[in-house]
């Protein structure tokens, strides 16, 4: 049996959410009354999420009910097939297969991280210093 393209990508919604939120599946489970195996499950899209246990998880992770249907793609004839919802914006392919596709561990720690960061000023300074150094690591040496 082949997962629903619309469950895995709500699945992939809730792991993308939790983990830049830094909730492990086991704490998310806890709020809303479940084992972490079936948050594994659902981050699957192995199993199905109810209409009300889908609001209880975007009430837990702070977001609105539609976040989980964003990115999108395609219409209900075909399936719906969902994309990877990127960190950032879209990248073309060879990036892509360069950086990922911005649902990486790595990148959503260090999104977290930016975030963490209150002062707006003090963010800014820190972007563009990371851009600075992308810049300086495309030059030929």
């Amino acid at each position: 049996m082949t997962n629903n393209p619309i469950d895995k990508h709500i699945g992939e919604r809730i792991r993308y959410r939790r983990i830049l939120l830094g909730l492990s599946q086991q704490r998310l489970a806890q709020q809303i009354g479940l084992t972490f195996q079936q948050i594994q499950k659902y981050e699957k899209g192995v199993n199905r999420i109810s209409a009300s246990r889908l609001l209880e998880i975007a009430m837990v992770l702070g977001v609105p009910i539609n976040y989980f249907f964003a990115d999108m793609e395609g219409d209900a004839g075909d399936g719906i097939a969902a994309r990877p919802a990127p960190c950032g914006p879209d990248l073309p392919p060879a990036e892509m297969e360069r950086f990922g596709d911005g649902t990486g561990r790595e990148t959503l720690e260090l999104v977290r991280a930016y975030y963490g960061v209150k002062d707006r000023t003090t963010r800014k300074r820190l972007l563009s210093m990371m851009r600075a150094i992308g810049e300086s690591e495309k030059r030929p040496q």
